[in-house]
C-alpha cells in the first residue's frame, strides 16, 4: 500500500477522508462515557454517578496510558506506506500487537497491586468506592483486548482505511450503549451491568476487526513475517519500543494531569465530583471530535516525512490547523448555545446540575485551548518527534500544577482555569520547538 514518494500538493478530500471519519469515531468512543453517565443518572444516585466517573477515569489512566500503541504504530505505518511498502507496515502491526499483549499479561498479573492503588489515587471513598470496586474488576479483564484493538486500529488509521475504523467503532460504542441500557435498566443490574457491557463489547470488537485484517495480502504478509519472527527480534523492536517509550510517558503525564482534575473535585464532596465528571466527558466528546484532526496530520504529516517532502509537510500543518480552529468555533458556539439544557440533562441532582451549569461556560473556551495541541500532538507523532512531544507534555504539566496550587481559592474555576492553561501551554511549546525539529529532519530551518 505504498503511497506516491514525490512532493504533494495539499489534497484537501484527503484531510477531510480522514478527519471527518475520525471525528465521527472518536464522537462514538466518547458516547461510552457519556451513555453511561446518563444510564447512571437515571437511578437519582449521585455516589453511584460519582462511582462511574471514578471508573471511567481509572481506565482513561490505565488504558488510555496506553494508547500509544494506536498512535505509535500509526505515525510509522504512515512512514512506511511511502518509504517502504505494505510488508513494512505489517511488520510494524506484529510488533504493535506483540508489545500490547505483552502489556496485557503484565496488567492482569499485577491487578492486585494496580487496581487498588489507582482507586484510592482517585480519592473514592465509602460508598463510592465500593462502587467503583465493582465497576473496575470487571471491566479490567477487557486489558488484553484493549491493547490488541489499539494495535489493530492504528494500522488501519495509518493505511487511511477510515471507514472501516468507523464501522467498527460506531457498532462497537452501540453495542456497549445497547448492552448497558439492557443490564441496567431492563435486568436491573447497578453499576456491574455497565461494567459487562464494556467487556463484552471490547470483545466483540476485538473479533471484528481482526477479522477484517487479517485477510487477502496482508495474511498473506503476516504468515511470511511470522515465518521468520525477524519482526519481534530485539533488533527491530528498538526503535519501534524507542519511540513508543516517550509517547508513553508523555501519555502518563497527561493521565497524570487529568486524574489530579478527579482527586481534587472528590475532595470537595459527591456533587462537586458528579458535575464535574459531566463536564469532563463533555470536554473528552470536544477532543475526541477536534482530534479528527490529530489523526489527519498523524498520516498526511507522516507520508510526507517519509517521503521526505518538506515543503508538502509544511503545507499540511497550516492546511489542518486552519480546518481545526474551524471546526472549534462550531463546537464552541454549540456550547454557548445548549450547554445548560445539556448539563442539566445529564445531572442525577439539582446540586450536581447547579455546579455543573456555574461551570459550564469553560466548555465554550477549552475547544480553542486545545485544538491547536491536537493538531501538533498528530505532526509529531507522524514525523516520530515523540521526545520533543515528551518535552513539550512536562513543560505544561509542571505549570499546570502551580496553576492548580496558585487557584486552590477560586474554588472551581481554579481548577478548570489551571486545565485550560494547560491545554494551551502544550501548543505554545510545540510550536516553540518547532523550527529546531524540522531543521532536524529535513537538513534546514524553516518557520512553520
Amino acid at each position: 500500500m505504498s503511497r506516491n514518494s514525490s512532493p504533494a500538493l495539499i489534497d484537501n478530500r484527503a484531510i477531510w477522508a480522514i478527519a471527518l471519519p475520525a471525528m465521527v469515531t472518536n464522537v462514538a468512543t466518547a458516547l461510552i462515557g457519556i451513555g453511561d453517565m446518563w444510564i447512571v443518572g437515571r437511578l437519582e444516585d449521585a455516589a453511584t454517578q460519582g462511582a462511574v466517573d471514578i471508573g471511567a477515569r481509572l481506565f482513561a489512566v490505565l488504558f488510555t496510558v496506553m494508547n500509544f500503541l494506536k498512535t505509535g504504530t500509526t505515525g510509522l505505518v504512515a512512514q512506511e506506506g511511502t518509504r517502504a511498502g505494505e510488508e513494512a507496515q505489517v511488520a510494524m502491526l506484529v510488533r504493535g500487537l506483540f508489545v500490547g499483549l505483552v502489556i496485557a499479561g503484565l496488567l492482569l498479573l499485577f491487578k492486585p497491586v494496580i487496581l487498588p492503588a489507582l482507586l484510592a489515587a482517585l480519592g473514592a471513598r465509602a460508598d463510592v468506592l465500593e462502587a467503583a470496586r465493582i465497576y473496575a474488576d470487571i471491566r479490567y479483564w477487557t486489558a488484553p483486548a484493549v491493547m490488541a484493538n489499539l494495535a489493530l486500529i492504528g494500522f488501519l488509521v495509518g493505511r487511511r482505511q477510515m471507514t472501516a475504523v468507523l464501522l467498527f467503532e460506531v457498532a462497537y460504542n452501540a453495542l456497549n450503549i445497547a448492552l448497558g441500557l439492557l443490564f441496567v435498566l431492563r435486568l436491573d443490574m447497578g453499576i456491574e451491568g455497565i461494567g459487562w457491557s464494556s467487556f463484552i463489547a471490547e470483545y466483540v470488537k476485538l473479533a471484528a476487526v481482526t477479522a477484517f485484517v487479517f485477510r487477502g495480502p496482508v495474511l498473506a504478509h503476516f504468515r511470511t513475517i511470522a515465518a521468520t519472527g525477524a519482526s519481534i527480534s530485539w533488533r527491530t523492536l528498538a526503535p519501534f519500543l524507542s519511540t513508543n517509550r516517550d509517547l508513553f510517558l508523555r501519555t502518563v503525564i497527561l493521565m497524570i494531569a487529568l486524574a489530579a482534575l478527579t482527586r481534587l473535585s472528590a475532595e470537595r464532596g459527591p456533587a462537586m465530583l458528579a458535575a464535574n465528571g459531566i463536564l469532563y466527558q463533555l470536554f473528552v466528546l470536544t477532543a475526541l471530535l477536534l482530534d479528527g484532526f490529530e489523526n489527519a496530520a498523524q498520516v498526511l504529516n507522516g507520508e510526507r516525512m517519509g517521503a521526505r517532502d518538506r515543503e508538502g509537510f509544511k503545507r499540511y500543518i497550516k492546511a489542518i490547523l486552519l480546518r481545526g480552529f474551524a471546526a472549534a468555533a462550531v463546537v464552541s458556539l454549540g456550547f454557548l448555545l445548549l450547554a445548560d439544557p445539556i448539563l442539566a440533562s445529564f445531572a442525577a441532582t439539582d446540586r450536581v446540575r447547579d455546579i455543573a451549569q456555574q461551570s459550564g461556560w469553560w466548555l465554550a473556551i477549552i475547544p480553542f485551548a486545545g485544538v491547536a495541541g491536537f493538531v501538533f500532538d498528530g505532526v509529531y507523532v507522524g514525523a516520530s518527534w515523540t521526545r520533543a512531544l515528551l518535552v513539550t507534555m512536562v513543560g505544561a504539566a509542571l505549570v499546570f500544577a502551580v496553576s492548580l496550587w496558585m487557584t486552590w481559592g477560586w474554588g472551581n474555576a481554579g481548577l478548570w482555569f489551571s486545565f485550560t492553561l494547560f491545554l494551551g501551554l502544550r501548543a505554545a511549546l510545540q510550536v516553540v520547538l518547532m523550527p529546531g525539529q524540522m531543521a532536524a529532519s529535513f537538513g534546514e530551518c524553516a518557520k512553520t
